[in-house]
């Protein structure tokens, strides 16, 4: 840690992986230290989180008294906490200099379980009722939704002591055995000829030694009769619901096993959703509203990863305009928002997920979320988000409306070529296709990759044709060319993104100082998404003609309107007509 990482980190403002503690009126005590290190110690993000004494909640430094006389032993102190924790947490501590004043730095790694302090205090860092970071106490629940989480517990086969094998119903059975037989190719056909036990002991989900000694909690949501989960598992709830503004035109809630409340929810996706035909030569292609395998593994995966532990039902919401799938517990540890599509399966209730894939509900390749957006880009719509989802429930929303028949005629078009469009270039054009030019950093930040390999893929966009560059280094962005353009029925806006872009930049720039009466080099790159030095270049092409005059100097350099300038927009301001000035 150093003073610019360190300024870096307050700049950031306090968050769930950093924590400010004031000293200012009072010290800080060591057991009020060891529960702050506790609770980043239980936040569930994966990365290593910060406690900085010596700083206020505004980022304002204030320093940090001394622990052991005149200075801080950063060695002492990374001991007692050790003392103080169960189990023992080693942390980094060091003591960084910034503004004439010295902060107290303790660098908090992840950890693979829950910890609590020596006198037996377990707290989580979590988002507050106010919206703001906050450390919350952990109950026994929230113990074992951690431990879920960091994958040393999963929930899915805890044995649940009153339940029975009569509490089992043979018809679910028999369900699971038609789900095998009906996805042929992708699901365990071994399984078909078992009997009802050893079919349970296949899958793990009883434990049995020539008769069955305990039932875990996969075996009541496969094939649980709904009495039984209605007594046994309280928390298990699914929600179908149809909303039509304000009204809610359907609001139906089970309590079934959970293959039968998918297949269910299955029927009522086919039963409203519509299919446009599309003819592209010979070939016929459906396009509907929304793309039913897309659904199926979003409500899979709300079923598969939800949280039993907490109770909440399982939401599926299908409004005029989207469709929302959420579902209790927030994501698995070490998944997170920028590395959704790259990261390896975390299932939070891996008994489950395993009895899923082999049923051929889901994929066996673990990739569903892959699937959910191939399927819903591949289908001409907006790619599906993640970002209301939070630290307590999972979220998706995938977006309705009309689709975008060109963008599926250029798919089927470059697949019947030889060219096949995978996941990452599919995102590459959707969102070029709405937001007109990205850098190279947007585009990897896109498609979570290292911009390598980001720009690997936009060489091979720019081999098939399908993609332009322009600019060079930093500055370089890409752009769909004339000939996607074409094919998606807008041959004027490949002239209007090539060769109209700098008088655009130089209005929009102008319109901005009239409003705000100057601008920066970094507004202007900003404003205009493009780089720092062709803002540069932009903005003194503005000084030469006499339409701007720059003030100050380097950083502290900013653009107004010459005075000239700036009397007749005011002319034309005041001027009842617009044509005198």
């Amino acid at each position: 840690m150093n003073t610019e990482r360190l300024l870096a980190l307050i700049g950031g403002g306090e968050t769930l992986s950093v924590e400010f503690k004031s000293e200012a009126r009072f010290p800080l005590n060591d057991r009020d230290l060891v529960e702050a290190v506790v609770c980043l110690a239980n936040r569930s993000d994966g990365r290593e989180g910060w406690l900085l004494i010596g700083v206020e909640d505004d980022g304002r430094v204030t320093g940090a008294r001394p622990r052991h006389g005149e200075r801080t032993d950063p060695d002492r102190l990374a001991a007692l906490i050790a003392s103080r924790t169960q189990p023992s947490l080693s942390v980094r501590v060091e003591v960084v200099k910034a503004q004439g004043k010295e902060v107290l730095v303790i660098e908090v790694p992840p950890q693979s379980e829950a910890v609590g302090t020596s006198d037996g205090v377990f707290l989580r860092r979590t988002i507050g009722s106010d919206g703001q970071p906050a450390c919350t106490p952990m109950d026994a629940a929230a113990i074992a939704s951690l431990s879920a989480d960091r994958r040393r517990l999963d929930p899915s086969a805890q044995v649940i002591v009153a339940a029975r094998w009569q509490d089992l119903d043979a018809l679910e059975f028999e369900r699971f055995r038609r789900s095998i037989r009906e996805r042929r190719g992708r699901s365990d056909e071994t399984l078909l000829d078992l009997p009802d036990l050893e079919l349970a002991k296949a899958l793990g989900v009883v434990e049995a030694n020539g008769k069955v000694e305990g039932i875990r909690l996969a075996a009541l949501l496969l094939f649980g009769k709904e009495e039984a989960l209605r007594r046994l598992v309280p928390a298990h709830e699914v929600a179908f619901q149809v909303l039509r503004g304000l009204e809610v035109e359907v609001n139906d809630f089970f309590r079934w096993p959970l293959i039968r409340v998918m297949e269910e929810i299955e029927a009522r996706i086919r039963a409203r959703n519509r299919e446009q035909e599309l003819m592209i030569g010979m070939l016929r292609v459906g396009v509907p509203d929304y793309p039913e395998r897309a659904l199926r593994e979003a409500l899979a995966n709300a079923l598969i990863h939800r949280d039993y532990l907490r109770l909440g039902a399982v939401h599926f919401q299908w409004y005029d305009d989207r469709i929302e799938i959420s579902n209790p517990g927030g994501f698995p540890e070490g998944v997170r928002l920028d590395n959704l599509l790259i990261t390896p399966p975390r299932p939070r209730n891996p008994l489950l997920a395993d009895a899923f894939k082999r049923a051929g509900i889901v994929e066996r390749t673990a990739r569903g979320i892959d699937t959910i957006f191939f399927e819903q880009l591949r289908n001409g719509r907006p790619a599906p988000s993640y970002a209301r989802s939070d630290a307590t429930s999972v979220i998706i929303v995938i977006p309705g409306g009309e689709a975008n028949l060109d963008f599926v005629r250029l798919v089927v078009s470059e697949s019947q070529q030889g060219r096949p469009l995978k996941l990452d270039e599919l995102l590459i054009l959707n969102t070029l296709w709405l937001e007109r030019s990205l850098t190279t950093e947007q585009v990897a930040r896109l498609i979570q990759k290292s911009e390598t390999e980001t720009r690997a893929i936009l060489r091979q966009l720019v081999e098939s044709g399908l993609v332009e560059e322009r600019g060079q280094k930093k500055g370089r962005a890409w752009h769909l060319s004339a000939a996607t353009y074409r094919a998606l029925g807008e041959k004027a806006a490949y002239v209007h993104q090539r060769g109209f872009e700098p008088l655009q930049q130089e209005q929009m720039v102008l319109q901005y100082v009239e409003k705000h009466g100057r601008i920066t080099r970094h507004e202007a790159a900003e404003l205009c998404r493009i780089a720092s030095y062709q803002a540069r270049d932009l903005l003194a092409r503005l000084v030469q003609r006499g339409e701007l005059i720059m003030q100050g100097a380097k950083k502290g350099a900013f653009y107004e309107r010459t005075p000239k300038n700036l009397e007749n927009s005011k002319s034309i301001q005041k001027s009842p007509n617009p044509n005198v000035s």
